[in-house]
């Protein structure tokens, strides 16, 4: 068994908590699962959540294509007239 510190819970609003003492080494804000094993408590840090869209698995994909960025030219947006309030006028 590795080396052991003393805790002491407390109350924390509706829950129960224990400190851990920073000698450990525990980042602070970290998500945690909780297990109970045959009375014993089981913490584990919580895995990261995956991405939802592997970006880096598409990035350039497109450059045997001959793809080219949009020229800043090509960005500009036509105006057109907006229907406000004031000019609503009803059918």
């Amino acid at each position: 068994m590795g080396k052991q510190w003393p805790a002491r819970s407390f109350k924390s609003g509706n829950s129960i908590a224990i400190r851990v003492p920073a000698a450990l080494g525990i980042e602070p804000n970290q998500d945690w699962t909780l297990e109970e094993r045959d009375g014993e408590l089981v913490l584990r840090v919580k895995e990261a959540p995956k991405r939802k869209f592997p970006i880096d698995k598409v990035w350039g994909i497109g450059k045997h294509l001959g793809l080219k960025p949009i020229a800043s030219e090509d960005r500009v947006l036509r105006h057109r007239p907006l229907l406000r309030d004031e000019d609503y006028t009803p059918e």
